[in-house]
C-alpha cells in the first residue's frame, strides 16, 4: 500500500479573528488601498453583486461600462435595483476611452454611480482605469472596478485612482483560491451604502452586516465560521506575490501577453482579437481564427498531445470565432506560452492552414518575452 503524500487539509487549528483580519490587511496593501478592505467567503461574483445591490437605490441612474460578459452581468444586477442605466460599450476587439465615459457623464448629471471592469479575460482586453477613475471623481459618482483579473498582473491603485469599491479574486493572476474574495469599501461609499434602505441586511451580501458585526466591532470576532482553507490559499498567494516583488509578478505577465501576440502574428493563421497592444489584457490572449476554421476544432486540436495547456475557445456567441490563451498565475511562463503557441501552430497546419515555421513563430515570442520583462 503506497503512503498518502497528499497535503494535509484537515483538522488545522482554527482560523483566528486576528489572523482573519491579518489576511485583509496582506490584500489592502496588494491593492494599495488604506480603506475598509472585506474578506469574503465566496468567489468574487459575490462581493461584485454585493456591490450593486448596496449602494444602488431605487430610482437611481448608473453608468455601466460594458466591455465583456462580465459588464453584461453588471447591467442586469443594476436595472434589477430599480435603477435607470445608461451604458458605454466599446467592441470587444478594444476597450472604453475616458472620453467616452466623460461624454455620457456631460449628458446625464444624474448618474451617481459607475460600474467598470478593469480587465475582461474572457474577452482579452483592459480599460484605462486611472483615466476613467479621474473623469468620475470629477463627475462625483461612485466608482465600482472589477479587479478580478487585473489584480497582480497590471497595476492597481485603488486610492490614486479614486475607485470607491473594487472586487478582488484569488483565482487569476495571483494564483491563489477561487472560493474567497475582497472588496474595498471607500468611506463615500459607506455613506451611500448607510443611506440606501434596500441595501441588503440579514444576507450573504449584505455589505452592512459586515461592517457593523466586524469592522465597527474591531474586527475581534468573526460574525461567522470563516472559509478557513480559502483563506490560508489566500495568505500563501499573497505571501508568494510579495517574496517574488509585485512589480515582478506584473512583468511576468506583460512578458507572457506580448509573447503570445508576437508569436501568433509571426506565425501567421491568427490574429490577436484585441487589435491594439495597449487595450491587451496581461492576463490571456485573445485569437481570430481564420474564415472557415472552428475556433471549438481548433483548441481539440490542439490539445490533442497535451490537454493541460491554457488554451479554450470562447463562450457563448464567439465559441466559433475566438480562440483565448490563458496565461496568467503560473501559467504566465515562458514555457507555457511558448507551449501554447506550438500547440496551435500544429492544430492550424492540420486544419490546412499556412502558417510559418514553428522556429519563426517561437523566435518571435522569445524576442517579445525579452524585451518587456
Amino acid at each position: 500500500m503506497t503512503a498518502n503524500t497528499a497535503p494535509v487539509l484537515l483538522d488545522l487549528a482554527p482560523l483566528e479573528a486576528a489572523r482573519f483580519a491579518c489576511i485583509e490587511d496582506k490584500v489592502a496593501a496588494l491593492m494599495r488601498t488604506r480603506e475598509t478592505v472585506i474578506a469574503m467567503q465566496g468567489e468574487a461574483l459575490l462581493p461584485l453583486e454585493a456591490c450593486i445591490r448596496s449602494a444602488v437605490r431605487p430610482g437611481s441612474t448608473a453608468l455601466n461600462v460594458i466591455t465583456g460578459p462580465y459588464g453584461e452581468t453588471f447591467g442586469g444586477w443594476l436595472r434589477s435595483c430599480g435603477a435607470e442605466v445608461v451604458t458605454v460599450s466599446a467592441p470587444f476587439s478594444g476597450a472604453v476611452g475616458a472620453e467616452q465615459v466623460a461624454e455620457a457623464l456631460r449628458a446625464r448629471p444624474d448618474i451617481d454611480f459607475v460600474s467598470l471592469v478593469h480587465a475582461e479575460a474572457a474577452t482579452g482586453n483592459t480599460n484605462p482605469v486611472a483615466e476613467i477613475g479621474a473623469v468620475v471623481r470629477e463627475h462625483g459618482a461612485l466608482l465600482m472596478l472589477d479587479a478580478v483579473a487585473s489584480v497582480a498582473a497590471e497595476p492597481l491603485l485603488t486610492d490614486e485612482w479614486g475607485v470607491d469599491l473594487c472586487v478582488i479574486g484569488g483565482q487569476k493572476a495571483m494564483a491563489g483560491p477561487a472560493g474567497v474574495s475582497a472588496v474595498s469599501v471607500s468611506g463615500r461609499a459607506w455613506e451611500r451604502i448607510a443611506a440606501n434602505e434596500q441595501a441588503p441586511r440579514r444576507s450573504y451580501l449584505s455589505l452592512l452586516d459586515w461592517k457593523e458585526r466586524w469592522i465597527d466591532a474591531g474586527r475581534t470576532a468573526l460574525p461567522h465560521a470563516p472559509a478557513q482553507l480559502e483563506m490560508l490559499g489566500l495568505e500563501q498567494a499573497v505571501d508568494r506575490i510579495e517574496a517574488a516583488g509585485l512589480n515582478a509578478v506584473i512583468a511576468r505577465h506583460r512578458a507572457a501577453s506580448a509573447a503570445m501576440r508576437a508569436g501568433v502574428r509571426a506565425l501567421g493563421g491568427l490574429a490577436p482579437y484585441v487589435v491594439r497592444d495597449e487595450d491587451a489584457a496581461p492576463v490571456a490572449t485573445t485569437l481570430r481564427t481564420p474564415d472557415g476554421v472552428d475556433a471549438r476544432e481548433l483548441v481539440a486540436l490542439a490539445l490533442t498531445k497535451d490537454g493541460s495547456l491554457p488554451v479554450q475557445a470562447a463562450a457563448g456567441a464567439l465559441a466559433g470565432e475566438m480562440v483565448r490563451v490563458n496565461h496568467y498565475g503560473l501559467a504566465a511562463d515562458r514555457t507555457v506560452v511558448l507551449a501554447a503557441l506550438a500547440a496551435l501552430g500544429e492544430g492550424l497546419r492540420v486544419l490546412g492552414v499556412p502558417v510559418a515555421d514553428q522556429d519563426k513563430a517561437e523566435e518571435a515570442a522569445r524576442a517579445a518575452w525579452d524585451a518587456v520583462s
